[in-house]
């Protein structure tokens, strides 16, 4: 102990700038927009490298499931095709031809390097970023549901403000007719699996097992992406509106791959809302 504190006095000085050299550092970032972003985007790559490397074997552990979630994707889309066409596959041609405009939608496939999910803020991160065509407050999405909004991006990285984050908040209808609509949020929510939709009319009827499905009122997530099912319909908040517990579709504890959501229309419907702003 002695010499311990006989070393701690010998070089106070390189303690002490040390210190105060840190703290500088963190306010010149927190209080600085440009050094801010740059920070942020260094941590991205270092970190992101870090994670990757760590995740290529999670991934190798969890082969068994992904094929499974791939093959169930799978069954469902040829399903769905299935009721399009019916058996005669020629149909698909005159279908494709009927489309006069393309998907408004790209999907761009990224692995995901780390994930949170018991936190108070949970975030993931993925292995795509700017020279991916990846933009801040993209959507991120699985074949099962809604995960995120992209929130930080560097070259090859993008950080994810998971849907079990208390500040998240999306837009979802009660069913695909779009009869009612409501405000998903995780708030104070610790188990990964439920949230809440907040803001339902008082007088919309619902049952346990209604299907919950993204409105598609904002650029960030295409309209009737399921998000979860109703587990309790009597919460009641008073006054016009009430609230009700869903359990999420998307597995959060097993991610391996997500589709970044890229809407080709969103630009536009930006600058043209923007307009009604400045307009007052």
């Amino acid at each position: 102990m002695k010499n311990l504190w006989l070393f701690l006095v010998r070089y106070n000085s390189v303690f002490w700038f040390i210190l105060f050299f840190v703290f500088s550092l963190v306010l010149v970032i927190n209080n600085n927009q440009y050094q801010r972003s740059s920070f942020v985007n260094s941590s991205n790559i270092v970190v992101g490298s870090f994670y990757t490397k760590v995740n290529s074997w999670k991934e190798y552990m969890h082969l068994t499931e992904v094929n499974k979630d791939l093959l169930d994707e799978n069954a469902l889309l040829r399903y769905q095709l299935q009721q399009v066409t019916g058996n005669d596959t020629s149909k698909l041609t005159a279908l494709s031809d009927s489309i006069e405009n393309p998907s408004n939608y790209d999907f761009i496939v990224a692995s995901v390097v780390n994930n949170s999910v018991h936190l108070k803020k949970n975030y993931i991160t993925v292995n795509k970023g700017s020279l991916d065509g990846i933009e801040k407050d993209m959507g991120v999405i699985t074949s099962n549901g809604v995960v995120g909004t992209v929130m930080h991006v560097s070259n090859h990285f993008s950080t994810v403000k998971s849907l079990l984050h208390p500040d998240t908040k999306i837009s979802v209808s009660i069913d695909s007719t779009a009869s009612a609509f409501g405000s998903l949020v995780w708030g104070e929510n610790t188990e990964p699996r439920f949230a809440m939709v907040r803001d339902i009319p008082n007088h919309v009827k619902l049952y346990v097992g209604q299907p919950i499905y993204t409105s598609g009122y904002s650029t960030k997530f295409p309209k009737g992406i399921k998000v979860g099912y109703i587990v309790q319909t009597d919460i009641v908040t008073g006054g016009s509106f009430k609230d009700v517990r869903i359990l999420l579709t998307t597995k959060f504890e097993k991610l391996t791959h997500v589709y970044i959501v890229k809407d080709k229309l969103a630009q536009e419907k930006i600058e043209l809302e923007s307009l009604n702003d400045n307009n007052g």
